[in-house]
């Protein structure tokens, strides 16, 4: 574990503290699913909700995070396993190569993911948790066109290995306030109502309208997903497993699971309601692809 205390909880009781209203639902259909990263206290209800809406039965689960620039190689963890509080998941060494192998062939540069980074790591004890037998490919890829074309390949070389495969992509929303040095809106509540009603949810109705290249470029115009490479990967894999089925309908359309802002959650847990509301703030979304 390379992030500090406080992103996730460190014990299992914390952990269903989190997870457990979503872990006996009906089981998931979804193939992929967006769920934010920030710490479990902010986005850790959300980020359940996405993994609750894909198929329980993947053999493998890839996780896709960003922050990374669309020049950047695609990182990959390179350790056979990744730790968490419930236990290690075995990395897909078999995926992992055959999925490198893939990219080089498109002109994608692979790199080796050494660096501490909360888009993948945070997600993992929840990962381990839902899918407790599956195995794990990390992966962190940059905000250009080319992500939709590497969850395509990332489907295709499941495909040709026989993995049943779900992939689980990781974005916050509109960083909004002095902190993040984005404030079209001024401050205060109103600042929260546009990027809750307006700047989010333009991002989101272009993931949900399957316009990746619209969801792109209103993340890097409209500052409103801080990992939209990731976002176009889960985009491009459910595209890929859509067209390869023949639009089963057993493979349901994409949908808005759930949204939050870290100001909500915060006059949440202040018992505050119609009171100051926080400067700056991070809004969340669980979306299944």
């Amino acid at each position: 574990m390379k992030l500090p205390a406080g992103w996730y909880p460190r014990g299992a009781e914390e952990i269903d503290g989190y997870l457990r209203d979503y872990l006996g639902e009906r089981r998931g259909e979804a193939r992929a699913a967006l769920a934010p990263h920030a710490g479990w206290f902010f986005s850790g209800k959300i980020a359940a909700q996405a993994l609750a809406a894909l198929s329980r039965d993947a053999g493998t689960v890839v996780v896709a995070g960003g922050h990374l620039p669309a020049d950047a190689p695609v990182l990959f963890a390179e350790e056979d396993s990744a730790d968490t509080p419930l236990g290690e998941i075995v990395i897909d060494t078999e995926l992992r190569s055959l999925v490198k192998k893939e990219f080089a062939s498109a002109g994608l540069l692979c790199a080796a993911d050494g660096y501490t980074d909360n888009t993948v790591e945070v997600l993992l004890p929840a990962v381990r948790r839902f899918f407790p037998k599956s195995r794990l490919l990390w992966l962190r890829i940059g905000a250009g066109e080319y992500a939709f074309e590497a969850g395509a390949l990332i489907a295709r070389a499941a495909s040709v290995l026989g993995r049943g495969l779900v992939m689980l992509v990781s974005s916050d929303l509109t960083h909004y306030g002095p902190n993040y040095g984005f404030c079209p809106k001024g401050l205060g509540k109103s600042a929260v109502d546009w990027v809750r009603v307006v700047n989010d949810r333009r991002f989101i109705d272009a993931v949900l309208s399957g316009g990746a290249k619209t969801a792109l470029d209103r993340a890097a115009k409209e500052q409103s997903a801080c990992s939209a490479g990731a976002v176009l990967c889960g985009m491009g894999f459910s595209a890929e497993i859509r067209a390869v089925s023949g639009g089963l309908k057993e493979i349901p359309a994409a949908r808005l699971l759930g949204y939050t802002t870290s100001a909500d959650v915060m006059s949440a847990s202040l018992g505050s309601s119609g009171g100051r509301v926080a400067d700056s703030f991070v809004g969340y979304a669980a979306v299944s692809l």
